[in-house]
């Protein structure tokens, strides 16, 4: 695992906590406000599950805490992210006399680097994009053990070879000396869960792990990262628009909507007690087995909001039927609504979800 300078960490506290992070896009047709004010914290040894429909803002929030939005076009306007107390995001404003200037204290892209890959790793959605084809899978897990773990490079590929067999890929050693296109979708998938808890990250973050794989291979790739995570003792922020996902997998769930997180709560209380209609609609539009097979599902109607032009206001009022007037005027705070539980909503749902 990557060093951490003294005098930077403390081990009291939230192992992440992440501060009012706004990440924009400037682009020739306008600002994408694709981040808008999120905030929430992860506790050593938990799992987050952050859901949301496609353009929510989800996976751009993944992006921000790794610090691996292109920039330009993409910008950190403001927010504070802090990994055991180290700023890996912290943008201010300052000034006197009426002037106020932006401030980057965020700590340097080589101190990133060092992090990114050792102390926080990350399983991106489709491996074979991320995975290098013109390298052997041994060479790509043995470099990154290499940078982050100071191993030399018989220690870093007997490393390699013992986190493939982890994972639960046949003759690992020999497996070594293959190329990303000769393992199937759900054995690259495996690959990169190794390349990710090679060197014991204290966080991992999975960006829609499962998406391109058939279901069974979906079960066994969740049970992976759960028992490995466990086994590692990492805390895990699992991205998905899946809420069966989360319900296997997840101590504590966020929602987002249109770049806000728009209620977060402990897992019985999301699936059993949701108060935003939003969360409320998304339980009610998937197949439950204890429904009446007759029974239609529930969509939700309309479509998410084009970001380049939001309205004032609950970016969810065109399709929520609990709108009342205040919510086309003002966004509203994300307050405690009871046992934890936080939702952004003038006029929540008083009914149970389940």
């Amino acid at each position: 695992m990557a060093s951490v300078q003294p005098g930077t960490e403390s081990d009291f506290g939230p192992l992440l906590q992440v501060e009012n992070l706004r990440t924009y896009f400037y682009t020739r047709a306008g600002v994408v406000k694709a981040v808008q004010g999120v905030t929430f914290h992860l506790d050593k040894g938990e799992t987050l599950g952050i859901v949301g429909e496609s353009g929510s803002g989800k996976s751009v929030t993944a992006m921000s805490i790794m610090r691996l939005i292109p920039q330009p076009p993409g910008r950190f306007d403001a927010g504070h992210v802090t990994f055991r107390n180290i700023p890996i995001i912290d943008i201010r404003e300052e000034g006197n006399n009426g002037h106020v200037h932006r401030v980057d204290k965020s700590i340097s892209d080589h101190r990133m680097r060092e992090i990114r890959g050792g102390d926080v790793s990350m399983i991106f959605q489709d491996p074979m994009t991320s995975l290098n084809p013109l390298l052997t899978i041994g060479r790509q897990i043995a470099e990154t053990v290499q940078e982050h773990m100071g191993m030399n490079k018989k220690e870093a590929y007997d490393r390699a070879a013992e986190m493939l067999a982890r994972v639960g890929i046949p003759s690992p050693r020999a497996r070594l000396k293959d190329f990303p296109h000769q393992f199937s979708g759900g054995m690259r998938q495996r690959v990169m869960i190794a390349i990710a808890l090679s060197t014991n990250p204290d966080l991992l973050i999975a960006d829609e792990p499962t998406t391109a794989l058939d279901v069974t291979i979906q079960a066994q790739i969740l049970d992976l990262m759960r028992d490995l995570s466990s086994e590692f003792g990492s805390s895990v922020i699992l991205i998905t628009h899946d809420l069966g996902v989360v319900a296997g997998m997840a101590d504590r769930v966020a929602v987002m909507y249109a770049g806000y997180i728009v209620e977060t709560g402990d897992l019985e209380a999301i699936f059993y007690r949701a108060k935003h209609p939003y969360t409320h609609m998304l339980l009610e539009s998937i197949p439950r087995l204890d429904r009446d097979r007759g029974q239609p599902l529930k969509p939700i109607p309309g479509s998410p909001p084009d970001l380049l032009n939001m309205s004032p206001g609950c970016p969810f009022v065109p399709r929520c039927p609990n709108a009342i007037d205040i919510c086309r005027q003002e966004m509203p705070p994300l307050d405690p609504v009871g046992n934890g539980q936080l939702a952004a909503c003038w006029n929540p749902v008083k009914e149970a979800s389940a």
